[in-house]
């Protein structure tokens, strides 16, 4: 790394160095931590009118415990409310180092990536095309191929976007999103909203240098999942399809809601909702009489000897005359 890249490391720490700090670190947050370090084997760009330092090929970007890796990186930036103004001799300069004369009175608010982007702690990560990280709302929003969530309790891919609400504990998915838990229980639907659990009030303070998440062993535990539009859920021996649905990790069930359909095998039963455990595999349907003819079960079975393939006494095979019973013979 030349100098050059050197001095503007060292100022964007400064620029990162005074953003909010919030109680309890989470992952995949970069509202907290210290200063944003950012390298790049490529170099920078310095875009002092737009207030955005670029950085090029393999950049990475580091704030406490959570690292972005892309092809390009744009960090922007802005003066702090309470920063004193620079005197009118002192010029941004970045082969110096310095920003207005006083590094410190700027904050970076918002960073983009682009390109194979990557960003990760010890436990969790998320990849996709393009990313838009707002540090102030603690708000990512991923875009492009093959996006991918995941987490010690589940992962989340979608074909349209993924979001990760930090201070919300909160991940969307949209379009043809899926969720598979670490159990390997599955939800589809065209939008997922998984909610992790809040952390322990309770839980003991961690040591000096290390963040509350990894004191806290309920921080980042998965609470339920919450399924929008064209909802499925799998178990062992059903499918089961909906309108919506709310999944709740701590008891395994899964309430769908709307023109629900059950299959199991060749049999299928409809109703306005159900119950499944995804721990058993076993699906209720529930009734709705208040619903009027729509909130009625129904139900297709299909007896044992169609789905065994026999042919019924009396019935003649495809390609085959009936034959007639002989007389005594068990009738149909």
């Amino acid at each position: 790394m030349n100098r050059r890249s050197l001095l503007l490391l060292a100022m964007l720490g400064l620029l990162a160095g005074a953003a909010p700090q919030h109680a309890a670190a989470q992952a995949l947050d970069l509202s907290s931590g210290g200063p944003v370090e950012v390298t790049a084997r490529g170099g920078f760009e310095w875009r002092d009118a737009e207030h955005v330092v670029i950085a090029e090929g393999d950049a990475r970007a580091v704030r406490g415990e959570v690292t972005i890796t892309a092809d390009r990186l744009l960090a922007y930036y802005r003066k702090k409310p309470d920063a004193t103004p620079a005197p009118a001799a002192a010029k941004t300069d970045v082969a110096g180092g310095v920003l207005g004369g006083d590094s410190g009175g700027n904050e970076i608010f918002r960073l983009e990536a682009q390109g194979h982007v990557r960003i990760f702690t010890k436990t969790d990560e998320a990849v996709g095309d393009n990313a838009v990280y707002d540090i102030d709302q603690a708000v990512m929003v991923m875009t492009g191929k093959a996006l991918k969530l995941t987490t010690p309790q589940q992962v989340m891919t979608a074909r349209d976007s993924l979001e990760y609400w930090a201070q919300k504990r909160m991940a969307v998915g949209r379009g043809n999103a899926v969720v598979v838990t670490a159990d390997g229980r599955r939800l589809a639907a065209d939008v997922l909203v998984a909610y992790l659990a809040a952390p322990d009030a309770n839980a003991p303070k961690p040591p000096p240098g290390q963040s509350a998440g990894a004191q806290d062993q309920t921080a980042g535990k998965l609470d339920r999942i919450e399924a929008f539009g064209n909802v499925g859920v799998r178990t062992a021996t059903d499918t089961a399809r909906a309108d919506r649905g709310i999944y709740v990790d701590a008891t395994g069930m899964a309430r769908l809601i709307g023109q629900v359909r059950i299959t199991h095998g060749q049999n299928q039963i409809n109703g306005p909702a159900a119950d499944v455990n995804m721990q058993t595999g076993v699906a209720h349907i529930v009734s709705n009489p208040q619903a009027g003819p729509d909130g009625r079960v129904q139900g297709l079975i299909v007896p044992e000897d169609a789905k065994k393939g026999m042919t019924p006494p009396g019935v003649a095979p495809p390609g085959k005359s009936p034959v007639a019973p002989k007389p005594g013979s068990a009738r149909p």
